[in-house]
């Protein structure tokens, strides 16, 4: 029974101080997974792994590896800040795939890319052709960037010389699940009492609404408890 209580107790902490660490490191270690990212998630997963499970180490000695690495991986990410050789040598440099319209062999052999993860990566992109691309860029974190040529870009508003409404304000969540969001309110210079008036102008009450959001645009966007669909569209 000990043992159980000591393996709870050393999986909370261990998840709490990973928790601590990886929101300290930065949401950079979530979202681009460079070669520095990779190495400090896999060394972190271990160490607090084993000071979750591994009974038989010392758990002081494992916060305290813990604690080391994260100092070098925060020392690291600093250096990279501030020094482009570092950052690149951690974290590598982008990899031209395809220039001009010509795909470089030489550059996809340095870094190992098959010309079958190009065509995947090109269709995840909705490429199907590969005429119709002008530069595809391999970058530090894995993820390919593609620039089409002019003739097959997508036409814009501008192109077509229509009218572009402005971004005139970012969108601010009001109601989740029928909850206000008192914070969002204060933020933005609303209140509720002016909330209420705008659900009212719709013959609701706040009780009523699942979701509420004011858009880009100022626009207010109410979703309902009962939306009067009553044979929703199941395909499963």
């Amino acid at each position: 029974m000990h043992l159980f209580i000591e393996v709870i107790i050393r999986t909370g902490v261990a998840f709490i101080l990973l928790l601590v660490v990886s929101r300290i490191l930065g949401k950079q270690t979530i979202s681009n997974m460079t070669f520095q990212d990779f190495v400090s998630g896999i060394t972190l997963g271990g160490i607090t792994a084993n000071l979750a499970f591994n009974t038989s180490i010392n758990r002081w000695l494992l916060i305290l590896a813990l604690i080391v690495f994260f100092g070098i991986a925060y020392l690291s990410s600093f250096i990279s800040l501030k020094n482009r050789t570092w950052s690149k040598w951690v974290s590598g440099t982008p990899t031209v795939i395809i220039e001009n319209g010509k795909i470089l062999e030489g550059n996809m052999r340095k870094i190992r890319y098959t010309m079958d993860s190009l065509i995947q990566n090109l269709r995840e992109k909705n490429i199907f052709n590969m005429e119709e691309v002008e530069y595809a860029v391999m970058e530090d974190h894995g993820k390919l960037s593609v620039k089409k040529k002019s003739e097959y870009e997508l036409v814009t508003r501008k192109d077509l010389q229509l009218h572009v409404a402005s971004l005139k304000s970012f969108p601010v969540e009001l109601i989740i699940d029928g909850k206000v969001l008192e914070e969002n309110l204060a933020q933005n210079n609303l209140t509720r009492e002016w909330l209420e008036s705008e659900v009212r102008k719709h013959d609701k009450a706040i009780s009523d609404v699942f979701y509420a959001v004011k858009g880009t645009q100022n626009n207010l966007f109410f979703d309902y408890y009962h939306d009067g669909i009553h044979n929703p569209i199941d395909p499963g």
